[in-house]
Order: C-alpha cells, then sequence, then structure tokens
C-alpha cells in the first residue's frame, strides 16, 4: 500500500485567473487515489499553505477552480480535496465517515509545495466536520476558518428534511437506528484536542446551514478555554453578495496569517 500523502500523478488545469497556477493532483489516502486541485501564485515565494474543505457531497458543492484561485491570489498556496468517490478518485463518499482521512492527508500533500510550518484550514459548509476533524487529528495546524460550517451531523438530519435520503443512504441508517455511525461523525465531542484558533463566520438567515451549527461549536469551544472569534453577519444566507463575499476572503487571509503560529 502506497503512504498516506504520497502523490500518485499531477497534471495542469488551466486556470481563470492569469496569476494563479493550477493543478490537479492524485494522492493516496487509506489505500485509495484521491482527487484535489491545487493553486497557488505564479509569483515564487514562501508561501502559507491553505487546506480547502470543499462543502456538499459528489457533484454538489464540488471544488470551483475560480474560487481556489481568488485564495491563492492574496498569496496563498491552496488544496482541495475532493474527497474519495468523486471526480474519479476511489472509494465512497462519506459525508465526514472514514473520508475525513482524505482531508487529513491532504496537509502532507499541501505542505510539499508551500512553507510546511504555516498551514491554516479553510472550511465551508460540509467541509465544516472534515475540517474540524483535521485540526483534531493533526498537531501541525495553524489556524482554522469555519465558514457556515456544519459541526452537528444530528442537528443537519433534523433541520435539513431535504438531504435525509441521502444522509440515510451514505451513512445507512437515521440516527435512532444507526446512532453509533452518527456519533462517529460527531466531531464535537473531540474539539478540546484542537490547539489552533479558530474563526467562525455565519450569516444569520443561513437556512442551508444553521447558525446554530455556529453557536454550538462557539460555545464548546469556549466552554475548553479555546482561541475562538465569531464573525456573525445578520444580514446574509449561506451564499454571500459577490462584492461582501471577495471582502471577507481578504479578511479572512489576513487574518490566518496573523494567526499563524500554529502549534
Amino acid at each position: 500500500m502506497k503512504k498516506n500523502g504520497t502523490i500518485d500523478r499531477i497534471r495542469v488545469y488551466p486556470s481563470p485567473n492569469p496569476n494563479v497556477h493550477l493543478k490537479e493532483i492524485t494522492y493516496w489516502s487509506c489505500g485509495l487515489r484521491i482527487k484535489g486541485m491545487l493553486a497557488f501564485p505564479v509569483k515564487k515565494g514562501n508561501y502559507d499553505g491553505m487546506l480547502y474543505c470543499r462543502g456538499g457531497i459528489q457533484g454538489i458543492g464540488m471544488v470551483r477552480p475560480a474560487r481556489i484561485a481568488q485564495f491563492a491570489s492574496q498569496g496563498l498556496v491552496v488544496f482541495a480535496p475532493y474527497y474519495r468517490g468523486n471526480r474519479g478518485g476511489e472509494g465512497r463518499d462519506e459525508f465526514g465517515g472514514e473520508d475525513r482521512w482524505d482531508a487529513v492527508y491532504a496537509v502532507d500533500v499541501l505542505k510539499q509545495f508551500c512553507n510546511p510550518d504555516k498551514i491554516h484550514l479553510f472550511a465551508f459548509s460540509r467541509g465544516g466536520m472534515m475540517a474540524l476533524w483535521t485540526a483534531v487529528i493533526r498537531e501541525d495546524i495553524s489556524s482554522l476558518v469555519s465558514w457556515a460550517g456544519v459541526t452537528d451531523i444530528f442537528l443537519t438530519y433534523e433541520e435539513r428534511l431535504d438531504m435525509r435520503r441521502m444522509m440515510k443512504r451514505v451513512i445507512g441508517g437515521t440516527p435512532s437506528s444507526r446512532e453509533e455511525e452518527y456519533e462517529d461523525r460527531n466531531v464535537l465531542e473531540r474539539v478540546e484536542e484542537i490547539s489552533a484558533p479558530i474563526l467562525i463566520i455565519h450569516g444569520r438567515k443561513d437556512v442551508n446551514v444553521s447558525i446554530e451549527h455556529a453557536k454550538v461549536l462557539e460555545q464548546a469551544l469556549i466552554g475548553y478555554n479555546k482561541i475562538v472569534e465569531t464573525w456573525y453577519y445578520p444580514d446574509y444566507t449561506h451564499y454571500f453578495p459577490s462584492k461582501v463575499n471577495r471582502q471577507v476572503v481578504r479578511d479572512v487571509c489576513i487574518w490566518m496569517k496573523k494567526h499563524g503560529g500554529g502549534k
């Protein structure tokens, strides 16, 4: 079996930004070939690294080249794993199950292209639990940003009636019939093990991932005396207006570099 985090293949990918290079990378995780996209500035430099934990499942919420190029243009090397079972990657997307290791080992891929001592996690939506698990498992994370991030899998099942069919199919049943499988995905029980400072961003009108996800994470972190900051936006939903989005991205990149001390 190939070592986890080992690169199997790299191919150049067309970039929407003339100042950013893109590459699609195939790497090994738990004996599976997983794919992801790397974005890095054209200008040479010793840049911080950022692991982008995408939202959604399968084709929904797939990594967008323009989105990760947006972060790379702020002076970061960005790697965004697609997670197993997606875009030709082997295995099956498990929505925060064993596929969490695809994010954990993606850090080892990222380190080969950036300053390995400055690794940040950025999560959107479903990526929230993927990034949190990565910060729990690894000891080399400098900071974590969770934007509209899922933090409570039980709350997701309760709130998102439209996602219940998918969750029962992927996880194997309901929270009552498959309690152990849901508990295994419940990262809130493990946030005490996170040492990296955390920034939580959420729109109060978000109906895809309610602000309760942000609040339960915030309270859990405060309870363990963790470093946590919140940016709550009263007028925005799951998706921010373009102009606001661009400004928040710039502010996030500044925040990450400022809080990049690591463990």
